[in-house]
């Protein structure tokens, strides 16, 4: 397995340029925010309707790019601001809001706070700034947070406003996902927003797939890989029904690493590169929390007897915050805070994907004092485990993605 020279491109963000056999669903998603100027009011607001891995996060999200570049082109002053936020594990509405308000105020934390403050303090901050809006709501699914009252903020935001302001500047709104969530979004919005006719996207055929896993590993790699490989990982992503998200985490795997349950069985040491999460921190969390939340303590023991039998030292208590705050980071995790006996609070670790999910690479020397370098043997030495590289969906900065 041959180091990938662009993993970004791997990353579940990643916004390619040229999207494989959805160039019609994305004129079509522009053509109906008809920007730049479209006829009043505002907030402007279209539905991208498909199975789940048909594409339509890759529509809403081109859609909108091309939008603000329209704006951007035509319109004088700020340039228009693209705000893209994936709702399906965050935590019902105040969850997303706070996710918003993250994406416009970074290191804002939502809890303690009421929806309806948050979303008052999300308004405000659009108004002052005074700069167009792109918003896209993605991953919309039935079990998923109900959107219906941020479409509602925004469709009457003066009860949101100080006194004597009033109104937004532009926002076009792109909400995306299947077609039955978003049908019950459009009944709950109220008639201020029309979301029907959806912008309608079929699923991936094989021949869309095999492109879509040849243009990313060429990419990645710099040269497409075998015919074999591309078949056989289509053919599994056909079976398993997951579409182009399925099929991309297929590449993800083949390309950047292992899984922690194949990292488990020993044989991994070769075949690990990058910087990021200690092997015993992550099985240290998949062993706490395989079904319910875990008490950061408990992970911090798990880890030091881990670290201990690898012959190796347990992780500073400082540093290992700092992984767990990288996983939350990424959306794998979410700390908790809950009250505890005699008036004190608990702090409890849930795992949003599981940890059989998690896809790690190479790792760096040095995360553990006292020692120089760790290979992986299991030979007891004293050398710290260098730190695993954590790959997951989403998390690799993609500099021409949202």
């Amino acid at each position: 397995m041959e180091p990938a020279a662009h993993p970004e491109v791997l990353a579940r963000d990643w916004l390619p340029p040229i999207v494989v056999g959805r160039s019609r669903e994305v004129a079509e998603a522009v053509r109906k925010l008809d920007p730049p100027t479209p006829c009043p009011p505002s907030p402007w607001v279209i539905a991208v309707a498909g199975p789940t891995g048909s594409g339509t996060s890759t529509v809403a999200r081109r859609a909108a790019r091309e939008v603000a570049d329209r704006i951007r082109a035509s319109v004088p002053g700020a340039p228009p601001r693209v705000l893209a936020v994936r709702t399906a594990f965050l935590r019902g509405t105040h969850g997303v809001v706070t996710a918003m308000l993250q994406r416009l105020q970074e290191g804002f934390d939502g809890r303690g706070f009421p929806v309806l403050e948050i979303l008052a303090g999300l308004l405000r901050r659009l108004r002052r700034e005074g700069r167009t809006t792109v918003l896209v709501l993605d991953d919309v699914a039935m079990a998923g947070p109900d959107l219906s009252p941020i479409l509602r903020a925004f469709a009457d935001p003066d009860r949101f406003l100080p006194e004597g302001e009033s109104g937004l500047p532009p926002i076009f709104i792109i909400l995306a996902g299947t077609t039955e969530a978003l049908d019950a979004v459009a009944r709950n919005s109220g008639p201020r927003l029309r979301l029907a006719p959806f912008v309608s996207v079929a699923g991936y055929g094989v021949q869309d797939l095999r492109s879509i896993v040849v243009d990313r590993c060429t990419r990645a790699l710099g040269h497409p890989i075998s015919g074999s490989t591309v078949d056989r990982l289509v053919a599994r992503a056909v079976e398993e029904g997951g579409g182009a998200a399925r099929v991309l985490e297929l590449l993800r795997r083949e390309l950047l690493g292992v899984t922690i349950r194949e990292m488990r069985s020993g044989d991994v040491a070769s075949r690990l590169r990058g910087v990021s999460i200690e092997p015993s921190v992550l099985r240290a969390i998949g062993e706490a929390a395989q079904s319910r939340p875990a008490r950061l303590g408990e992970v911090r023991r798990l880890e030091a007897e881990l670290a201990r039998a690898e012959g190796a030292r347990p992780l500073p208590t400082t540093t290992l915050w700092r992984r767990i705050v990288q996983l939350e980071q990424v959306g794998y995790v979410r700390r908790e805070i809950r009250t505890g006996g005699s008036g004190g609070t608990v702090s409890l670790l849930r795992v949003l994907t599981p940890v059989d999910e998690w896809v790690t690479t190479n790792h760096r020397p040095g995360s553990r004092p006292g020692c120089e370098r760790w290979d992986g043997s299991g030979s007891g030495e004293a050398r710290p485990a260098e730190a695993s590289a954590l790959l997951p969906v989403g998390s690799v900065a993609a500099p021409n993605g949202l």
